[in-house]
């Protein structure tokens, strides 16, 4: 007898039915923000939930209004899986940090039936996600003693869910393999080398290129891994003392064997063993 499909089994026990889910980007904007909007859409559609939209993040949800907060359907997330950035924007948020704004979103959720949240962005929008669920059982009962909402909506809406999805380039995120944004980022640091190698073969130069990431090396080290660079600089492991003199010897050695051309990644939080920024600029100084 052939087993049952556990995946099968899993997606059919899921309901949504009653339940309201809604999605933000926040933050900066990152490639594959839309792939994740189209999956929170067509999977709680599929489960028979409603799904609404919130434009501009959290200032979005703070400002409420039928054309910040909109429900979706199935095609509204048509054609987006190829399009960058955020089709339902994003925007930095200071009314949210306050607690007259979150208790403004509460407000526009409950009014909604939201009690579940996808939120898909980098360090602050998901710190911001979470400090909001802590207060949101106190928001509500803020909302009741002001006369805005219904006693028994605290028992009905007494719980906030939130989904963090890691909208970040940087992949700095434990727990997942790579976060949303970082494949592309990865992609056009890999596009420039080869778009620079050409030239730097041809009159025999030198190429510093510093990379984003913050305080995570993994760009850096994956693109210099990905395009054979000479040399890689990245915080998680900051050179020894006299570094400069090492370069120079391995740059001064390739060129021995024929080598045109030396490519220096570094990255953008880059330092050395006493905690001062290494930058392109001083790599480029201590190259020429």
């Amino acid at each position: 007898m052939a087993k049952p499909d556990s995946k099968k089994i899993f997606f059919e026990n899921l309901s949504g039915a009653g339940k309201a889910i809604a999605v933000l980007t926040s933050g900066g904007d990152a490639q594959g923000m839309n792939a994740a909007v189209r999956a929170v859409v067509r999977m709680g559609l599929y489960v028979g939930a409603k799904v609404y939209f919130i434009h501009e993040g959290y200032q979005g949800m703070v400002d409420g209004g039928p054309d910040n907060i909109k429900e979706a359907t199935w095609e509204s997330v048509s054609s987006m899986l190829q399009v960058g950035g955020t089709v339902i924007g994003s925007a930095r948020c200071k009314d949210f940090r306050t607690h007259e704004g979150r208790l403004k979103a509460a407000h526009n959720l409950v009014q909604r039936g939201i009690t579940n949240l996808c939120v898909i962005g980098g360090d602050g929008s998901l710190t911001g996600a979470n400090l909001f669920r802590e207060e949101w059982s106190g928001l509500l009962t803020e909302l009741v003693e002001q006369g805005l909402i219904e006693a028994d909506a605290v028992q009905r809406y007494s719980a906030l869910h939130i989904v963090g999805m890691v909208g970040s380039i940087d992949n700095d995120f434990c727990g997942t393999d790579m976060t949303i944004g970082t494949d592309s980022a990865l992609h056009r640091i890999i596009e420039v080398v080869d778009a620079i190698m050409t030239t730097a073969q041809s009159h025999q130069r030198t190429f510093v290129l510093e990379v984003m990431g913050r305080h995570c090396g993994y760009l850096a080290l994956v693109s210099a891994l990905a395009c054979g660079a000479d040399w890689v600089l990245i915080p998680e492991m900051p050179p020894e003392d006299g570094w400069e003199e090492k370069m120079c010897q391995k740059l001064s050695a390739t060129r021995s064997r024929g080598t045109r051309l030396n490519i220096i990644i570094v990255a953008e939080g880059a330092i050395d063993r006493h905690g001062k920024p290494i930058t392109s600029s001083l790599v480029k100084d201590v190259s020429t």
